[in-house]
């Protein structure tokens, strides 16, 4: 690889650390779980809960087309021009500003711009998934936003959002889509062995549905700001569920990556993976093989499940 192309290759993956930005994250979080909260109780269930992600676009972040009594409506975080746009099937339009502000007053003025458009809602009002959740009315706590922290976020995303799908499109068998949950705050991309899995003991109503499957699944996410959380930065991850005996011991490439005892996952941390020669090849590394191990040993029916070299 030339040192031009070397260099065209790191611009795609821009440096992202969390203790740079850990507020505005904090902040965008929360942003996103009101708007994903609003397609959640507008848009027909799906499988797995697939019905209540975002997507990655060209310039953000999008809800894709939710039904409402006029038609649909989507919306759409814009990282190039740090807006929320709202647009409707009927050719109307209303702007929310991404700027500093309180996660209560981003959710008044996304609830009024509903009201105005005539969508009708009620969301429960309170972020899932976080510790300690402070109703999003009276949420005065967050309320950071650095615009270039934001955009480098949606950077990362992009372009994982591009390896992904290469990854998944070598895999013929039921495979979500590369889709970004708000509750988690992480893009992930999920194949499906085709089997049931058993049961989770004492698992919540979004777990059940969500692990009721046998499944391999790897995806990007931000870190942690907790002292003592396992990940405290940028992350790639990787897991099998249920995780068949041998997994934890795989031989995983790249060499940086490791495994994780306390989160039974595969990590390969953002930063190694972005000084790699080539990032994208490094994290179809990581998928492939992570995925590799967890279907051979987990006896997955792989010649049913994937496309062979060269297949359309």
């Amino acid at each position: 690889m030339s040192s031009s192309s070397i260099a065209t290759a790191h611009d795609a993956w821009p440096e992202l650390h969390l203790a740079d930005w850990a507020a505005t994250r904090d902040t965008l979080h929360m942003w996103t779980q009101i708007v994903g909260h609003v397609r959640m109780m507008l848009s027909p269930a799906v499988n797995h809960w697939w019905h209540v992600a975002l997507y990655v676009t060209s310039r953000g972040l999008t809800t894709s087309p939710i039904p409402y009594a006029a038609g649909t409506f989507e919306m759409d975080f814009d990282f190039l021009t740090h807006r929320l746009l709202i647009r409707t099937s009927r050719h109307e339009k209303v702007e929310i500003p991404l700027e500093p502000k309180t996660v209560a007053r981003f959710y008044s003025q996304l609830m009024g711009a509903l009201h105005l458009l005539d969508v009708k809602v009620e969301i429960h009002g309170k972020p899932d998934e976080v510790a300690d959740p402070i109703p999003f009315a009276t949420d005065t706590v967050h309320h950071d936003y650095d615009g270039e922290y934001a955009q480098r976020f949606w950077r990362v995303l992009l372009a994982a959002d591009s390896v992904l799908k290469q990854f998944r499109g070598g895999f013929i068998g039921k495979c979500s889509p590369v889709h970004f949950f708000w509750g988690s705050f992480d893009l992930c991309c999920t194949r499906f062995s085709g089997r049931t899995a058993p049961p989770r003991a004492g698992a919540d109503a979004m777990t059940r549905e969500a692990y009721s499957h046998e499944v391999i699944s790897a995806g990007f996410w931000p870190g942690a700001t907790e002292r003592h959380a396992p990940v405290r930065d940028a992350a790639f991850y990787a897991y099998a569920a249920p995780q068949p005996e041998g997994f934890a011991n795989a031989r995983i490439q790249p060499a940086a990556a490791h495994y994780d005892e306390k989160l039974g996952e595969y990590i390969l941390m953002y930063d190694d993976m972005r000084r790699a020669p080539d990032p994208a090849a490094a994290l179809l590394q990581f998928l492939k093989t992570t995925y590799d191990a967890g279907a051979t040993l987990g006896r997955w029916p792989r010649e049913t499940l994937e496309r062979a070299p060269g297949g359309k």
